[in-house]
């Protein structure tokens, strides 16, 4: 498998995108690794590994696109950026994925424009895999499409359903509708409407989802409009940060305390791991017609060593061609 890297992506490119590239291809024999972005700078940084050269390729890209760019207008005019270098690869079939932690509009704005969408999905969607106390959910939209119709939410749910059933090994997984309450009549026009084509599908629909209940992790696909989900995203991020801040500190407030610490070390190990969106390695751009991962901005070595591995599930899958049936098999009224 060939999988296409933004080099230049994310707040720690290219150091931790080449170190993240130079662990996977130690981790996975077949894979092959194309890095995009400048020659000499990408070249430079590979210098300070030992590796398989014949299994890492860098294709020069002189130009950047950075996170404050308008993302339609930068894909546009930087076709020479290591981020449109790599879409185009993966749209000309020279590779099989395409992994970036850069600008999340614009990897949106050119997965559509340069790869295009799947035919039957009028809007893909961002999709993260959230860890939860029972097991993770997958969120779906989280911030491509600030407005929604409800044909959009069940299609998101579909494809959920296909990554879920065979990137999670979950059979027939439940699908929540996120709601500001769990009764059928709550929430505005476009949760009523897509209560009602959610509920009188096949798929296993649970009703809505309070926010409160997403950590849970007790449903497994979360549907909502891309402005709840990222809405969501973003306070179950910042909750995470402050409850583990907290905790560190008041751990370090005195010699009991860190003695307690000391003792619980392996509880917080492990919730730390839990919980943290490195294990998970990206969010999957579903409905797009090749295989996206968006890794975090603030993504190490290891949370792209592990997107890469997510591409590779998806490709190991056929998760497209699965998407494209289930589409194919479903009759959408718009």
């Amino acid at each position: 498998m060939k999988i296409v890297i933004d080099g230049m992506g994310g707040d720690n490119a290219p150091n931790s995108v080449i170190e993240g590239c130079i662990n996977a291809i130690k981790e996975y024999n077949s894979l092959e690794v194309i890095i995009t972005g400048p020659q000499s700078i990408i070249n430079e940084e590979l210098c300070n590994y030992t590796y398989d050269k014949n299994r890492i390729k860098v294709v020069d890209a002189k130009e950047i696109i950075s996170n404050n760019e308008h993302p339609v207008m930068a894909i546009r005019r930087k076709k020479d950026s290591s981020l449109a270098r790599a879409l185009k690869m993966v749209k000309d079939k020279e590779a099989d994925a395409v992994i970036s932690a850069g600008s999340t509009g614009a990897f949106m704005a050119g997965g559509l424009f340069i790869i295009g969408r799947i035919k039957g999905i009028d809007r893909p969607a961002i999709a993260p895999i959230l860890p939860g106390k029972n097991g993770p959910s997958m969120l779906i939209d989280c911030g491509a499409n600030a407005e929604c119709k409800p044909i959009n939410l069940l299609q998101f749910a579909y494809m959920g359903k296909v990554y879920f059933e065979n990137i999670m090994k979950v059979n027939n997984p439940t699908v929540g509708l996120i709601n500001i309450g769990t009764e059928e009549e709550k929430g505005n026009s476009l949760t009523k409407e897509s209560h009602k084509l959610l509920k009188e599908s096949s798929l296993n629909f649970v009703g809505n989802i309070e926010p409160r209940e997403v950590i849970s992790g007790d449903t497994n696909i979360l549907v909502c409009d891309g402005f709840v989900g990222n809405t969501v995203l973003k306070t179950f991020e910042g909750a995470a940060f402050v409850i583990l801040s907290t905790i560190k500190e008041g751990i370090m407030g005195s010699f009991l305390t860190k003695l307690g610490g000391f003792l619980l070390k392996p509880v917080f190990r492990d919730f730390k791991k839990k919980f943290d969106y490195k294990e998970y390695g990206g969010a999957a751009f579903l409905g797009v017609d090749g295989i996206c991962i968006k890794a975090h901005g603030s993504s190490d070595a290891k949370a792209m060593k592990n997107a890469i591995g997510q591409a590779i599930k998806f490709y190991d899958n056929s998760i497209i061609d699965k998407i494209k049936s289930q589409i194919e098999s479903e009759t959408f009224e718009k």
